[in-house]
């Protein structure tokens, strides 16, 4: 019981850590397209980038694979500005019919967003045997956090919308201009070559 309270507490902690918040804005401009009545979607897009995270960290726990942390360090927040360029482009649309590419940007991006905690993680479980329920246990915590964050988003949207009188575009807009904002200049300093 420790050790799950241990990987969920840890795994809970690397979403809500405000040093790294690299994630909170990616979960910002993946659901910001949405609102509290798709909260089932919401919740597959979440799932699926948590299993996209933890298909990684388990590749790089079992020595599958290794990639430069220089370049994965990159590549996060290039996945944080396509993802807000995809919902500045199709802001005037319905989020129905994108489910697909909703869920390939959730899963994909989440493997390289794991990449980028690989090695940490790796380090964590050292050379324990059993290294599937750390993952799971580490994974479970993930979930958690981002089940909390992505409330918090569809709360900020629907007060917006409903009593301020927000549009539903401009919300989306607004936000993530927002967030590549915020991407543009982590590109600028984690350019490797």
């Amino acid at each position: 019981m420790d050790e799950f309270i241990l990987y969920s507490t840890l795994g809970f902690k690397h979403v809500l850590d405000l040093t790294a918040y690299d994630h909170l804005l990616f979960l910002i401009v993946l659901v910001v397209i949405f609102n509290f009545y798709q909260w089932k979607k919401v919740l597959w897009l979440i799932t699926f980038f948590t299993i996209g995270h933890s298909i990684s960290l388990g590749l790089a726990a079992y020595g599958v694979v290794n990639i430069r942390l220089d370049i994965v360090e990159f590549l996060i927040p290039i996945t944080i500005l396509i993802t807000g360029i995809f919902n500045l482009i199709n802001s005037n649309k319905s989020p129905e019919g994108k489910d697909k590419i909703t869920l390939f940007f959730a899963l994909f991006f989440g493997l390289i967003h794991g990449l980028g905690f690989s090695n940490y993680f790796r380090s964590m479980i050292g050379k324990e045997e059993d290294k599937f329920f750390p993952l799971v246990e580490f994974a479970l915590g993930i979930e958690a956090a981002q089940i909390i964050i992505v409330f918090c988003i569809l709360t900020i949207g629907m007060l917006l919308q409903s009593l301020l009188k927000v549009s539903r575009k401009d919300w989306i807009l607004v936000t993530s201009a927002i967030v590549i904002w915020e991407v543009i200049p982590m590109i600028y300093n984690r350019i490797f070559w």
